[in-house]
């Protein structure tokens, strides 16, 4: 059984850092592409970054130049540095991340780890 769990969220001022982890817990798989998304309340859940297996990323305008998106495939992780934090970046944020196994290939979401910015 997979699972992803996610950590490090919270409350932070704005201009604040935060950093988020999802690990990959499971056997008898390989991970591909991972990704980060958000959900404010009242709004729909959006990408935020992603992350290829060999490590190419991509990220919603938004956060350019303040959230870095990386991975440690060892130890089957993937991370979302948060830096210069505004308070419309509250939001939950889920990892998502595409896993294979051996004759079939499916997505999966972690629980969400709230981000609380204040002004």
């Amino acid at each position: 059984q997979v699972q992803l769990v996610e950590s490090g969220g919270g409350l932070v001022q704005a201009g604040g850092s935060l950093r988020l982890s999802c690990a990959v817990s499971g056997s008898s798989f390989s991970i591909n592409n991972m990704r980060w998304y958000r959900q404010a309340p009242g709004k729909q859940r959006e990408l935020v970054a992603g992350i290829t297996t060999g490590g190419t990323t991509n990220y919603v305008d938004v956060v350019v130049g303040r959230f870095t998106i990386s991975r440690d495939n060892a130890k089957n992780t993937v991370y979302l540095q948060m830096s210069s934090l505004k308070p419309e970046d509250t939001a939950v944020y889920y990892c998502n991340a595409d896993i294979s196994f051996p004759f079939r290939r499916r997505e999966y979401w972690g629980q969400g780890t709230q981000v609380t910015v204040s002004s």
